[in-house]
């Protein structure tokens, strides 16, 4: 996403925790951007980021929370206290993260669009990957809430992606991932879908 927005002209902002993954990235930009660390978990590097990233760039127009994880498959009475916590520290407690240090500053500027990744299984569910759903429904209710709390001129989505051939998807589905679109095409539907966000789509659902 990030390389097709700024194929398409806009300003990229973005973090991870792989910094090799980030210098790569950096290479394929065209335009201006900031890339560096980033910790979605720990709320001190969300704001030394959000803070570093307005003084580059400015406050966003577009806040993507993507972070995510998703637990090795197994029955929920397998999965283990500390691989649940992680789930629910990076797919919930990051978007909380960005939320606190982003929107605030959004809510200044009277304007923005905060999209937070969902999930096919943010509205129904399976077997074996019991604690993702409950996160990706998690951020379902976050979405709504955060959208009934924002002034006029900000929009919370919950986005659905899809189903994509990553290497989160080939840990749950095996071989049958690559009946799927890979990253670079399915980002071009995204893009379309997220910079089509407006004020009318607040409290909902947008499918990538």
């Amino acid at each position: 996403m990030a390389i097709e927005f700024s194929s398409r002209g806009w300003k990229v902002a973005g973090g991870a925790r792989n910094t090799d993954k980030l210098e790569t990235l950096r290479k394929n930009l065209q335009t201006d951007h900031f890339i560096d660390y980033l910790d979605v978990t720990d709320p001190t590097s969300v704001e030394s980021f959000a803070s570093q990233m307005e003084g580059v760039l400015g406050v966003p127009d577009l806040l993507v929370n993507n972070a995510g994880l998703i637990n090795s498959n197994a029955p929920l009475t397998e999965i283990s206290p500390e691989e649940f916590s992680s789930l629910l520290a990076v797919n919930l407690g990051g978007v909380h993260n960005m939320i606190r240090s982003f929107v605030p500053k959004m809510i200044k500027k009277g304007e923005g669009i905060i999209a937070s990744f969902s999930s096919y299984w943010g509205q129904s569910t399976a077997p074996e990957v019991g604690p993702y759903c409950a996160t990706k429904w998690g951020v379902e209710g976050l979405s709504r809430s955060l959208a009934q709390e924002l002034p006029s001129g900000l929009v919370s989505v919950a986005f659905n992606p899809g189903v994509i051939n990553t290497d989160m998807l080939r840990s749950t589905f095996g071989k049958e991932a690559a009946n799927y679109p890979p990253p670079e095409e399915w980002a071009v539907s995204a893009v379309d879908r997220l910079t089509g966000i407006t004020r009318a789509d607040n409290g909902t659902t947008i499918i990538a």
